[in-house]
């Protein structure tokens, strides 16, 4: 694996080595039709050190991060865990920091629903 494949599977706390292809990941996720790389797929491009097209991808930002290809996955492969570390790795690399806790109050706004904050935490808490 390349040297961003690994950073990704780092970041994840994935190995995405382990993915056997059977894309029940891809059948359980919501946002599939919206997606020009399904997740199934994801762990592929990281599998062939594809990073740059799917640092390009659309479905890096279509993912609703709900987990559901993480509960479905029987190999523990997580696919939403990567997308979320592929996210971090393009963060990084146009040289944006990590939120500290002191930015959040501004940030958030009395209708903003529980699921998007939690969301946002475990993507930039890393």
């Amino acid at each position: 694996m390349s040297k961003q494949s690994e950073l990704i599977a780092e970041i994840s706390g994935v190995n995405p080595l382990k993915c056997m292809k059977c894309g029940k990941c891809s059948a359980s996720c919501p946002s599939f039709n919206e997606m020009d790389i399904k997740p199934h797929q994801f762990v592929s491009y990281i599998q062939r050190d594809d990073i740059e097209a799917l640092t390009a991808s659309k479905s890096l930002y279509k993912c609703l991060s709900c987990f559901a290809c993480v509960e479905r996955c029987p190999r523990g492969v997580k696919p939403g865990k990567l997308i979320d570390a592929a996210r971090q790795l393009v963060l990084r690399q146009r040289g944006q920091t990590y939120l500290s806790p002191d930015e959040v109050p501004a940030l958030l706004d009395e209708e903003t629903p529980q699921q998007l904050l939690m969301s946002a935490f475990r993507k930039y808490r890393r």
